[in-house]
């Protein structure tokens, strides 16, 4: 069975993680603890590495499922398809977890048009570059020191 990304409404993804449990769907929803501020206190909780996403593993004819959340929106999708998640980098996820390593703020973030980026590998390593455009399979970026203009496969 393959493990898809599922898209949840706001502040729903622990609430959605449960309700599809109950229904007998594998799910798992990474949480980390954060302290925050309350009026009078500090507090320590557990709130989702991603918002919005929980991560289902059902087979493929069993994919509606999921709707019976009212917390559920819609699958995530890309290039087209089903977002798929390999066995291999949840289980990365929960070993990160696990380790305790987690103390350090955590943000999960996409490139937008616009940011300056430092290229850590490939042909032009150590060089910087400003993200130019963004399309459904590439980034172009634009290397100022070489007057270089890339394009650049998404992972």
């Amino acid at each position: 069975m393959k493990w898809y990304v599922v898209y949840t409404k706001p502040k729903w993804e622990k609430r959605a993680t449960e309700q599809l449990t109950q229904f007998g769907v594998n799910c798992y929803c990474p949480l980390i603890k954060k302290v925050q501020q309350r009026s009078d206190r500090k507090i320590k909780v557990e709130v989702p590495l991603f918002d919005h996403y929980i991560f289902v593993q059902l087979a493929e004819k069993d994919r509606n499922m999921v709707f019976h959340s009212p917390g559920v929106v819609r699958y995530l999708f890309w290039l087209g398809r089903h977002a798929i998640v390999k066995d291999k980098e949840i289980d990365t996820i929960k070993e990160w977890l696990k380790s305790g390593d987690t103390a350090k703020e955590i943000s999960v973030m996409q490139y937008q048009i616009g940011d300056k980026i430092h290229l850590n590998s490939g042909p032009f390593c150590d060089h910087n570059a400003v993200v130019k455009d963004i399309t459904k399979t590439h980034y172009v970026l634009i290397l100022e020191s070489l007057g270089y203009v890339l394009k650049v496969k998404h992972k």
